[in-house]
């Protein structure tokens, strides 16, 4: 029992545990940066970069982009099989930020469910903390 408990911590994964990063995705959102990275013809090699931009009709934008190289206050994590880039701070402003992809009515997009947000645009692209 002792040999398999060490064995079990020596194969764990380094990365944090979901409950300690910023922001998580759910397998759809994993799913469809990396469709959108292939369409775009993006080396797989590049991770998703979350961050949050001054602007909106809310005061502040959500900004996701490719990245392959992290910044000096970057959080670095996996999710799934893909790199997230966070800047230190954007994850102030995401912390327990999950991102779906979602079908609606009127049309197909990332959800951002922020919980430090007070109030959300129409368009669900910028909030107000």
């Amino acid at each position: 029992m002792e040999n398999i408990e060490q064995a079990q911590s020596q194969t764990a994964p380094s990365a944090p545990p979901q409950e300690d990063v910023p922001v998580t995705l759910t397998p759809k959102a994993v799913q469809m940066v990396k469709i959108t990275r292939e369409q775009e013809g993006i080396d797989p090699a590049h991770g998703l970069r979350v961050a949050v931009r001054g602007g909106g009709c809310s005061g502040f934008e959500y900004a996701l982009d490719f990245e392959n190289e992290a910044r000096e206050s970057d959080w670095v994590y996996e999710q799934g099989d893909l790199k997230v880039y966070i800047d230190a701070v954007s994850a102030r402003y995401l912390q327990g930020t999950n991102i779906d992809y979602v079908l609606g009515n009127t049309g197909a997009g990332f959800k951002f469910n922020n919980p430090n947000a007070a109030g959300t645009c129409g368009c669900g692209s910028s909030f107000a903390v």
